[in-house]
């Protein structure tokens, strides 16, 4: 067992212009420090307001770095092979500068095929891509010289290289990111199969935990960060909670499991999704039950896919920090944002052995 710190992932999805959007998202981002929150994640996804509408994650978080003075700031994620990695290298660390060392860098090959297009590039060489420009970025951010040349980046980066965690869904990308020595991303969900539909988020990410603490170098310390769904209210407001989850979870399902989610009932939505949704009571209850958690350094919730509202976003999350975090014993407060920056010079724990 481990005691995982506590942390916010934003999707930027309010039915809103895209200022308001920033603006809700900032607000949320305050507030969860205010919670006791250790960190706070944003993704990045290009065209389109309908998976986020964020194409510029390092932009967004450079003022969330201005509204805030602890809590860590990370990427979930930077779409690295359409990106030019000595660029968003440089701007990665002008903004841990800028925030006094706070950046947590998440990246990962991009789950958008379409987006890959515009910018010259084949989705189909997406992997080659992801190896090739995290080779580049990881050594620009390192001090190296860039592309072979005698060209070193400015500002320097220090340790922000040792700070990059790595999003997969598979077992093969658990043991890439264990073997680089770099965090793990576990998602809220993952699609259940025709041959396993009724497996759990533990049947499913188990392996891939396994598959990074078996590949990770001997002596590395752990960063598991399992993002999770959960959308806590006052008892009053139960039946609302419920009605927002339906909206959106059907909406969602719809998208990715076809026309039939129409007929499924909202437990089934709840289920397949993953979805973490009630009081404080029942989702301290349902969160207890998740071995993933138990194993995770951190854990970061996200509102999505309910179609909440943003007063009820602000007042989860302060639920969260308030009181689910406690109960269930996890890392709040300065101590453990203090943590998380410093946590990849520790040695590697106990409970991982």
């Amino acid at each position: 067992m481990t005691t995982p710190r506590l942390g916010f992932f934003s999707r930027l999805l309010e039915d809103a212009p895209a200022a308001d959007r920033y603006r809700f998202g900032l607000e949320q981002i305050q507030h969860a420090e205010r919670s006791g929150f250790a960190s706070a994640w944003v993704a990045q996804h290009h065209f389109g307001a309908h998976e986020g509408g964020l194409p510029s994650p390092l932009v967004f978080l450079a003022a969330a770095a201005e509204r805030t003075s602890r809590v860590g700031l990370g990427t979930a994620v930077l779409t690295l092979p359409i990106e030019d990695p000595v660029r968003a290298a440089e701007d990665a660390a002008v903004l841990d500068a800028l925030s006094g060392g706070r950046l947590q860098l998440g990246v990962a090959s991009g789950g958008t095929p379409g987006s890959f297009a515009a910018f010259g590039k084949d989705a189909a060489d997406r992997a080659a891509l992801h190896a090739e420009h995290l080779d580049v970025f990881r050594s620009t951010l390192r001090g190296d010289g860039v592309r072979g040349t005698e060209s070193v980046a400015y500002p320097p980066a220090g340790d922000l290289a040792d700070r990059i965690w790595q999003a997969t869904f598979s077992p093969a990308g658990g043991a890439r990111a264990g073997a680089a020595g770099d965090g793990l991303l576990l998602s809220r969900t993952q699609p259940r199969t025709p041959e396993a539909p009724d497996a759990t988020i533990g049947d499913i990410q188990q392996p891939i935990v396994d598959a990074y603490l078996d590949a990770l170098p001997e002596g590395a310390a752990p960063r598991i960060l399992a993002s999770r769904t959960a959308f806590v209210v006052d008892p009053d407001r139960r039946d609302e909670a419920f009605a927002l989850a339906e909206r959106g979870l059907r909406a969602v399902a719809a998208q990715l499991i076809g026309a039939y989610a129409a007929d499924l009932p909202l437990a089934e939505l709840i289920r397949l999704s993953d979805t973490h949704i009630g009081t404080v009571d029942e989702v301290v209850a349902s969160l207890a039950a998740d071995p993933i958690i138990a194993q995770a350094t951190d854990v970061t919730f996200q509102v999505h896919s309910v179609a909440a509202t943003h007063e009820l976003t602000l007042r989860s999350i302060e639920l969260l920090g308030t009181q689910v975090a406690p109960r269930l014993g996890w890392a709040t407060g300065p101590d453990a944002a203090d943590d998380l920056r410093d946590h990849h010079r520790a040695a590697a724990r106990k409970e991982y052995a």
